[in-house]
């Protein structure tokens, strides 16, 4: 399903106009990315918890040339599902 697809869905179940549902979509997306960012956590009870996740400094290998790199650390999005969302 594409973002506009989803927005479309959005609509249809508020029955309220695509531009709305956009906007609305749009809000959700920039305050948790804001949450994120700062280190927060976003639950959802029954649907899921998004949370940001920390990986840490590793050494990895290119595999071309078979040379060892150090990958640096670095902070990803990561979302585990709820009860509702298991076993679908």
């Amino acid at each position: 399903m594409t973002k506009a697809e989803f927005v479309a869905a959005v609509a249809t179940e508020l029955d309220v106009p695509k531009t709305v549902a956009a906007e609305t979509v749009e809000a959700f997306i920039t305050v948790t990315t804001k949450l994120l960012r700062a280190g927060d956590k976003i639950t959802f009870p029954g649907f899921g918890t998004f949370g940001a996740s920390e990986r840490a400094a590793r050494k990895g290998r290119n595999p071309q040339t078979g040379a060892e790199i150090q990958i640096a650390a670095s902070k990803s999005g990561k979302f585990t599902a709820g009860k509702d969302l298991k076993g679908l």
